[in-house]
């Protein structure tokens, strides 16, 4: 039988990767690793007409039964938000500290195999296609500047900063480019060193740019109203919700979070503060691991034990995904992530975690909750088992739709069920639980803090500036005084929530939907209420915006 809707979203897929051929090697379409978009006004135009195109075209489709429903809702849900952002003019002027094409450009060979000389060619003529791309970015920028849509002035200088190190001008991680292709065969190492060097060269002029013609041009102030930012909220939720109620519940929820740390600081510390905590934790050398080597070990043992003993308890687990590679990331940003496995396996999932130069020590007591979050139960059992269910999902749910708020608010819901499932009872990694919780937290209230103006609340629960308005300063006071990261993390941390509004909320108040709906669920079937099957009823979905995650389960 044929499935109107998914035929059409199939054809969307593989135009969609000849446009954007970074999101098809990000996906594992195969056949496009060796190019790159075209970045100028004309390729943004190209990918605008198409989500126009499918739009209209599945609207008009009637979908042959409740899979196909599903499928039409989240499609029309995401590709539809791609069009509002296209008409509301922000698509092609966004730029920050962790999303931008030219972040995407850099990021792309993290993924490229480099097991053959086929696929070194490929990397070679990507490297190649740099200096072209990026020439088509600078126009598409320069354009959108002229007509008054920039982002903000911080977001250029600190772009341009991170171009420093990664194409080795500072920092001690050195020329990304050189050390990419240093492992390459003999016979293709001259080009590639060639075409490595005319990469860095263009990536690092590009920086120059950011720094001398956009940044003047650059808004002062980080906020970027309401109208937009009620825009990207949807956009990373895939929900409309209301903003007010939600900064009023950031607050009550962070003096929630931050309550339960007390009780448990004084588990690792008798009588001690959070900090005496922190600071035994920190000072405990068999919480260290001592290098990024000894870490990266860390990490896999730890992932691996996990998908071993809940297969087949509180999750099926198929053989495929039952691999999850964990990698410390070839440049210093910062941060932690995850990659889905190609379409065919043959590229694993892959947990990312990213040091700053200045990070000194290995320790596990924080993340621990990270490698829950990145891995399982987290992304790697939620993407992994959108990949290979192709039985349930049309070949857009499994490869190219994604929503924040969904994803990671799935990732944070898998940290609070590794709680009630007693993961946690070291208290140490417990705190760490907390601590990443509390920084969620914190970041819905100072996001939709300075984006929207707000004014800091006169009865807050810390007592904490009682009616002053956010800006830069006190984003970062107040991350300071509620997170325990280094100083170099929160920098880029912050800098991050100024620069891609409504992202950073997607992780907590996607939580707080995907609680909710669990919640939901439970009540309507009582006592048959399953939480195994509650997991795999709600996985098999895909991803999907939140609004239209309810509806569906609703239906089940």
């Amino acid at each position: 039988m044929t499935r109107p809707v998914d035929a059409r979203t199939d054809a969307y897929v593989e135009e969609f990767a000849a446009l954007d051929p970074i999101e098809a090697t990000y996906a594992g379409i195969p056949g496009y690793d060796h190019r790159l978009p075209d970045l100028s006004p004309d390729g943004f135009e190209a990918l605008e007409e198409l989500h126009r195109r499918a739009v209209a075209d599945v609207t008009a489709l009637t979908a042959s039964d409740e899979r196909e429903q599903v499928a039409k809702d989240a499609f029309l849900e995401r590709v539809g938000l791609a069009v509002e952002r296209a008409d509301a003019q922000v698509e092609r002027s966004e730029f920050s500290v962790i999303s931008s094409a030219l972040h995407a450009v850099r990021e792309v060979f993290d993924l490229m195999p480099t097991e053959t000389d086929e696929q070194w060619q490929a990397i070679g003529e990507r490297l190649s296609a740099i200096p072209h791309a990026l020439e088509g970015y600078r126009t598409t920028l320069t354009a959108e500047a002229d007509a008054g849509r920039v982002s903000a002035r911080r977001q250029y200088v600190e772009v341009a900063d991170q171009v420093r190190g990664w194409t080795g001008q500072q920092g001690s991680g050195g020329d990304f480019f050189a050390r990419l292709v240093a492992a390459a065969p003999s016979a293709l190492q001259e080009s590639l060193t060639a075409a490595a060097a005319r990469a860095s060269a263009a990536v690092a002029e590009f920086g120059r740019y950011a720094e001398t013609d956009l940044a003047p041009r650059g808004r002062e102030h980080d906020g970027v109203g309401r109208e937009h930012y009620a825009l990207a909220s949807r956009y990373f939720l895939g929900a409309e919700i209301d903003l007010e109620e939600t900064y009023r519940w950031g607050w009550e929820e962070l003096r929630r979070i931050e309550d339960d740390m007390a009780a448990t600081a004084d588990r690792i510390v008798a009588g001690g503060t959070v900090d005496d905590a922190v600071a035994a934790l920190d000072a405990d050398p068999a919480r260290d691991c001592g290098s990024r080597e000894a870490y990266e070990r860390w990490m896999q043992a730890k992932a691996d034990d996990v998908l071993a003993s809940f297969d087949g308890v509180h999750f099926d687990i198929a053989e495929p995904i039952r691999t999850l590679a964990c990698k410390v990331a070839p440049v210093n940003d910062g941060g932690a992530w995850y990659t889905p496995p190609s379409e065919d396996f043959s590229r694993p999932g892959t947990m990312w975690f990213s040091f700053t130069d200045d990070h000194e020590v290995y320790s596990t007591w924080r993340e621990a909750t990270t490698v829950f979050h990145e891995g399982v139960p987290g992304h790697h059992l939620q993407c992994a088992q959108a990949t290979y269910r192709a039985d349930l999902l049309n070949r857009w749910q499994r490869l190219l739709c994604w929503v924040s708020g969904h994803g990671e608010g799935w990732a944070l819901y898998a940290e609070r069920l590794m709680d009630e499932l007693g993961y946690f009872a070291d208290p140490g990694d417990r705190l760490g639980f907390l601590d990443a919780q509390g920084l969620r937290a914190a970041r819905v209230i100072v996001d939709i803090g300075v984006h929207l103006g707000l004014t800091i609340p006169a009865d807050n629960p810390f007592g904490w500036r009682a009616g002053e308005t956010w800006d830069a300063n006190r984003v970062f006071e107040f991350m300071r005084a509620h997170t325990r990261v280094d100083d170099g993390t929160l920098r880029f941390e912050v800098n991050r929530y100024l620069g891609w509004p409504g992202q950073a909320p997607s992780y907590k108040v996607g939580e707080r939907i995907w609680l909710e709906a669990r919640d939901q669920v439970k009540a309507r079937k009582g006592a048959s209420f399953d939480l195994k099957q509650f997991h795999t009823d709600a996985l098999n979905l895909g991803s999907l915006g939140l609004d239209p995650l309810k509806s569906a389960l609703a239906r089940l």
